[in-house]
C-alpha cells in the first residue's frame, strides 16, 4: 500500500477536512468505510474502534481518499490510507486547521489503537508541529 500513486496523479495532493458528518464526506454513506491500516494485529480495525458518520467526529481526506478518522474529542486517531505521504499530508492539515481556529486544541493519545508514544505514524504528527507530552501528541493554536 506504500507505493500507490494518487487518485488524480497529482504529485502534491489537496487535503481537506470535514466533519464525519458532513453530506460532502462520501464515506459511511455512498462509500465503505476504509478499513484501518495499523495496530489492527490483523483483524482489520483497531480493537474498539471504527470509523463512522458520528457528531463531533473528523475525517482528513487527501486527494479523495480517507486517510485519517479523528474520533469526537481527537484523543483517537485511525489511520485509514497508509500510502507514502499520506499520513504527513494529513497529519499537517490537521495541525494548520487547529492553528487557524478551525479545529480545536487535539490532544492525540492512540493512532490506530497504538499509543501515540509508540506508534510509527507519531513521528508524522511531530513532524506537523504536534508536541509530544505525556499524555500525547498536543496541538494548540
Amino acid at each position: 500500500a506504500d507505493d500507490l500513486p494518487w487518485p488524480s496523479g497529482a504529485d502534491d495532493p489537496a487535503a481537506r477536512i470535514l466533519a464525519a458528518t458532513d453530506p460532502a464526506n462520501p464515506y459511511g454513506a455512498a462509500l465503505p468505510w476504509p478499513v484501518p491500516a495499523e495496530g489492527d494485529g490483523g483483524t482489520g480495525e483497531a480493537p474498539g474502534h471504527r470509523p463512522g458518520r458520528r457528531a463531533g467526529a473528523l475525517v482528513v481526506l487527501v486527494d479523495g481518499l480517507c486517510v485519517l478518522y479523528v474520533e469526537r474529542g481527537g484523543r483517537t486517531v485511525l489511520v485509514l490510507d497508509a500510502r507514502a505521504g499520506a499520513v504527513p499530508l494529513a497529519a499537517a492539515a490537521l495541525a494548520d486547521a487547529v492553528r487557524a481556529g478551525k479545529v480545536g486544541p487535539l490532544t492525540v493519545s492512540t493512532i490506530s489503537g497504538v499509543p501515540v508514544h509508540t506508534a510509527a505514524e507519531a513521528a508524522a504528527f511531530e513532524e506537523a508541529g504536534f508536541g509530544m507530552t505525556p499524555k500525547g501528541l498536543r496541538m494548540r493554536r
